[in-house]
């Protein structure tokens, strides 16, 4: 259902409001520059900081703008199960493709809870769910097993993966079954996630660079390795100094420096990203010729 490079969204802020309209220029650059999918309110796009109401709306914006131009995977996560079931319930109403659904977080559930987790929102609302299992912010893990106990249930269809352990894509690909759509949710691994089977990449860096990263993600999808290669070691230093400092403070500079009308403004507690961390990201867009 989901291939190629997805960027996982930053959301523009102005005067600590919704930015909608750079939102929606934004998302025809996305477009247009081969991006083949779209994820709003993700880690990315500050979702922890929104309200219900604002994180609702910037998901039935995009799913508007988009316009059926390119798939919508909602952000729909939460560590309370019946706020994510009402994300999951106003973005099929908006019209979204599928919900990115992220593994509870603070609470720490074992594994049968984070099961329960996903199966009571399953059973409540069947728009198509990806999970997103990223333990480093989580704590909690989605291990394998639960996995491919979560991967029975019809409209769950695949996996953000930003485990950071490549070798979970081969055990989740004989849990799951090659029809489960795995994601990359790593930029500077998503070569090795690729040629072990997977589909595509949630992406910070397309905020960025999404024409590379599509050409990137269409030169795997054809098998040749070569050029995907080098547009990975191309990629690999703005993959990194997008995450010099505490994100998406890196990526909405990065932005900016592209689209004027993309402020960096960012929700406390996160914080304007350093002078080391701007210096990075100068270097690496200037490296790659996009400034």
């Amino acid at each position: 259902m989901f291939s190629g490079s997805i960027p996982a969204l930053a959301t523009p802020f102005r005067g600590g409001t919704f930015d909608e309209e750079s939102f929606r220029t934004f998302i025809d650059w996305q477009i247009s520059e081969g991006s083949r999918g779209l994820v709003p309110c993700g880690t990315t796009g500050e979702s922890a900081t929104m309200s219900i109401e604002e994180h609702n709306r910037v998901v039935a914006v995009c799913i508007e703008h988009a316009d059926g131009r390119v798939p919508v995977i909602a952000g729909c996560g939460s560590n309370d199960t019946i706020a994510a079931l009402e994300h999951m319930k106003s973005a099929q109403a908006a019209g979204a493709t599928a919900a990115l659904v992220v593994a509870p977080y603070y609470n720490k559930p074992n594994a049968q809870g984070v099961y329960a987790h996903f199966a009571y929102l399953a059973e409540r609302c069947d728009l198509p769910m990806v999970l997103y299992n990223v333990p480093s912010r989580t704590i909690t893990d989605i291990d394998v097993e639960t996995m491919g106990r979560l991967s029975e249930i019809p409209s769950i269809i695949g996996v953000k993966d930003a485990s950071g352990n490549v070798a979970r894509v081969t055990a989740q690909r004989l849990a799951c079954g090659t029809d489960f759509v795995q994601l990359s949710g790593n930029d500077d691994m998503v070569l090795g996630f690729m040629a072990m089977g997977g589909a595509g990449c949630i992406s910070v860096t397309a905020n960025v660079a999404p024409r590379l990263c599509a050409e990137f993600q269409a030169a795997c999808a054809s098998g040749d390795w070569d050029v995907a290669l080098e547009l990975q070691d191309r990629l690999f230093p703005l993959h990194v100094a997008l995450f010099t400092d505490a994100s998406p403070g890196p990526v909405k500079y990065a932005i900016n420096r592209l689209h004027k009308d993309f402020t960096t403004e960012v929700r406390l507690p996160m914080t304007p990203p350093s002078a080391a961390s701007r210096a990075a990201v100068d270097k690496a867009m200037e490296q790659l010729g996009l400034i």
